[in-house]
């Protein structure tokens, strides 16, 4: 598992403790193994067989060790948003090569790829939801920093896949907007959206909507790609309902009551959103959507899987409940 410290990485851990295998995880700070591991063990029923290595995407160091012994990886480390002094393409794509030609080199069975649903586009103006068939130009016009580096290093898991056919076999999943309970102290730039509206730090709604899915069953799929065999070797859309910004807003208005009460109902121009983002940088990556429908299916993994997501609802009333039980308002 890379980066374990990670909201995503955690929670995938937490399945696969659960589900009965032995987990290593990288850090690319040590330091932080006591803390993540008490995340963890918040939600995992045993942490006994959970050990964690120093690596870091951009060096080479650490890397070997981390893949000794190991049969299945989950790659899921990646940066979320653009931050300042950092290539986020470059730490994408030299991050992803490093972890697969360590694998290689390690004999890895299987690679899964967190990759994201912002990396397949069915193209400004469709009505359909995208699915696996589809893919973000990287260079296209208004394409984002972080579509264009989740699309490129995904694009550069396949040229791997083609240039090493001995193996390991390698799969991709690409979430939608992930939501749903904190780990522990952990939670995810996205989750800051909700706690944002309930808090009232966010005035209005912007014009943006995603298809959401829920933390856990994100967590459920890769457990899955992992073990199962007809995983291998393809793309796996996870998510579930597309919502609107301003329909979260309601939802949280209409199941919360008085916590609600500084949930905006005004929608922000989108103008506004652009100077907000100055100072909130997850809004940052969320920019190039502004407007845009970018609904996608998961009716592959559920046809070819089983594997059912709950419905968005869902997701964001664990989100809203997680942040108040936790003190984030």
């Amino acid at each position: 598992m890379t980066g374990g410290s990670g909201y995503v990485a955690g929670w995938v851990i937490a399945r696969l403790l659960d589900d009965g295998h032995d987990v290593r995880a990288t850090l690319r700070d040590p330091t932080k193994a006591q803390a993540v591991r008490a995340n963890i063990a918040g939600v995992a029923t045993d942490t006994d067989r959970l050990e964690f290595v120093a690596a870091d995407l951009l060096d080479d160091a650490g890397w070997d060790e981390a893949m000794h012994g190991v049969r299945h990886v989950a790659h899921v480390a990646s940066p979320v948003m653009a931050l300042p002094g950092v290539d986020t393409i470059a730490v994408a794509v030299e991050g992803t090569k490093r972890v697969l030609e360590a694998a290689a080199r390690a004999g890895v069975e299987r690679v899964v790829v967190t990759s994201s649903a912002a990396a397949a586009s069915a193209g400004d103006g469709s009505s359909r939801a995208a699915d696996e068939q589809d893919w973000t130009d990287p260079r296209g016009e208004g394409v984002g920093t972080y579509a264009a580096s989740k699309t490129l290093a995904e694009l550069a898991a396949w040229d791997f896949v083609r240039e090493h056919p001995t193996g390991p076999k390698v799969a991709t999943i690409l979430p939608g907007f992930v939501l749903g309970p904190m780990l522990g102290t952990n939670a995810s730039a996205t989750l800051s959206l909700v706690s944002q509206m309930l808090t009232g730090k966010m005035p209005a709604v912007a014009r943006l909507g995603f298809s959401m899915i829920d933390v856990r069953d994100l967590a459920a799929l890769h457990a899955l790609v992992l073990t199962d065999a007809q995983g291998m070797g393809e793309r796996w859309i996870a998510g579930a309902d597309f919502l609107w910004l301003s329909d979260v807003a309601a939802l949280l208005k209409s199941e919360l009551g008085g916590v609600a009460s500084k949930v905006p109902t005004r929608t922000m121009p989108d103008w506004l959103v652009h100077l907000f983002a100055l100072i909130n940088t997850p809004m940052k990556p969320l920019l190039p959507d502004l407007g845009k429908r970018r609904a996608v299916s998961s009716a592959k993994a559920a046809r070819l899987l089983g594997w059912h997501p709950r419905a968005a609802r869902e997701a964001i009333l664990a989100t809203a409940e997680s942040v108040i039980q936790h003190g984030r308002l």
